[in-house]
């Protein structure tokens, strides 16, 4: 490979950032997920979000993956809300 040259698989500056916001919203579900109280339904609830990411984890329209995530981050709030006021 010649110096300065990307593999034809490389992601970009942009791809690359997206994808770690991604992630970083994917590992929070999961930790939130764990203070669920019922056994049941964090067993529920982790398989419902992994299937989520997994369905759309070959989406490459920007919009879309934007999309995505602003409502992935609302559906945390609230489950974080939901958790809150439940400890409470």
């Amino acid at each position: 490979m010649a110096a300065g040259r990307l593999p034809p698989a490389a992601l970009t500056l942009k791809q690359f950032l997206r994808r770690q916001q991604v992630l970083q919203l994917y590992r929070k579900i999961l930790r939130a997920i764990r203070e669920v109280p019922a056994e049941q339904d964090r067993r529920y609830l982790k398989d419902w979000a992994r299937e989520e990411f997994r369905r759309n984890k070959d989406a490459t329209e920007e919009d879309a993956i934007r999309m995505m995530i602003t409502q992935g981050n609302m559906q945390l709030k609230e489950l974080q809300r939901t958790l809150k006021l439940a400890k409470s």
